[in-house]
C-alpha cells in the first residue's frame, strides 16, 4: 500500500463519504495498485479511522467497478481490464470529436496563444520522472481546448469521464519511450486549431486515442 495514501478530512462530509473518496482516488491515482488486496484492518489503521466506514467504503467502490470481490480472499482493487478500456475510450473518442469540432469553431486568438504556451510546458515537463506532474501537464493542455467549445455540459461530461480515465492515463504516460509520440499527438492537435481545419483536428484527436489505447495494452500485457 502506497505511503502516500491519507485520508483528508472534510467538516461538510460524513467520515464514511471522506474515507470513499480517498480510497477512490488513491485507485484512480495508482496509490492503490490493480490486484492490491484491501484489507480493512490495515486500511483502518493507515487511515486512522474505525473498519465501518473502510467496510462501506469498499462495498461502493464495487458498485463502481473499482473494487471486486474475490471468494476466499476478500476485496481487491479490479484490473484494467481491455474491455472497460475499449468502452471508456470509445465515448472519450466521441466526446473529444465533438469539443474538438467546437473548439475549431470558437476559439479566440487569446486562447490559442494559451493553447501553445501549454503545449510548450507539456513539451518541457514530459520528462518528469513524477508521473501525477506530467498527468497534470496533459489535463491543463486539453482544458484550453473544452473551454474554448463554451460548452458546460460537454464540460461537465469530460470531466467526469476523465476521472475513469486516470488510471489508463497513468499507464499510458508511464512508457518513456512513447512520451516523443504524445507531444507530437498535441502537436499536430494544436496545428489543426490554429488552421481551424476541422477535420484534421478531427483525426489528430482520433489518433491521439487510438495512440493511447495501443500503449496501454502493450503495458498492461508485460505486467
Amino acid at each position: 500500500m502506497s505511503d502516500f495514501l491519507k485520508v483528508n478530512m472534510n467538516e461538510y462530509l460524513p467520515l464514511r463519504d471522506v474515507v470513499f473518496n480517498t480510497l477512490r482516488q488513491g485507485i484512480l491515482k495508482g496509490e492503490l495498485e490493480p490486484g492490491e488486496r484491501l484489507m480493512e484492518v490495515q486500511l483502518a489503521n493507515r487511515l486512522g479511522v474505525s473498519r465501518t466506514p473502510i467496510r462501506e467504503a469498499i462495498r461502493k467502490l464495487e458498485l463502481e467497478g473499482l473494487v471486486v470481490m474475490i471468494p476466499r480472499k476478500g476485496a481487491e482493487v479490479a484490473k484494467i481490464s481491455e474491455k472497460n478500456l475499449q468502452d471508456v475510450l470509445e465515448l472519450r473518442c466521441a466526446l473529444e470529436e465533438l469539443a474538438i469540432e467546437l473548439a475549431c469553431e470558437r476559439m479566440s486568438e487569446d486562447m490559442l496563444q494559451e493553447l501553445n504556451r501549454m503545449f510548450i510546458e507539456f513539451q518541457n515537463g514530459i520528462c518528469n520522472v513524477d508521473l501525477t506532474v506530467i498527468a497534470e501537464l496533459d489535463e491543463r493542455f486539453h482544458d484550453v481546448i473544452y473551454e474554448a467549445t463554451q460548452n458546460q455540459k460537454l464540460i461537465q461530461m469530460i470531466n467526469n469521464l476523465r476521472e475513469q480515465m486516470y488510471r489508463y492515463r497513468l499507464e499510458y504516460i508511464k512508457d518513456a519511450n512513447k512520451r516523443d509520440a504524445i507531444v507530437e499527438d498535441h502537436r499536430l492537435i494544436l496545428k489543426a486549431l490554429k488552421n481551424k481545419d476541422v477535420e484534421a483536428a478531427r483525426k489528430a484527436v482520433r489518433d491521439h486515442i487510438i495512440h493511447q489505447r495501443t500503449t496501454i495494452l502493450e503495458n498492461l500485457k508485460l505486467q
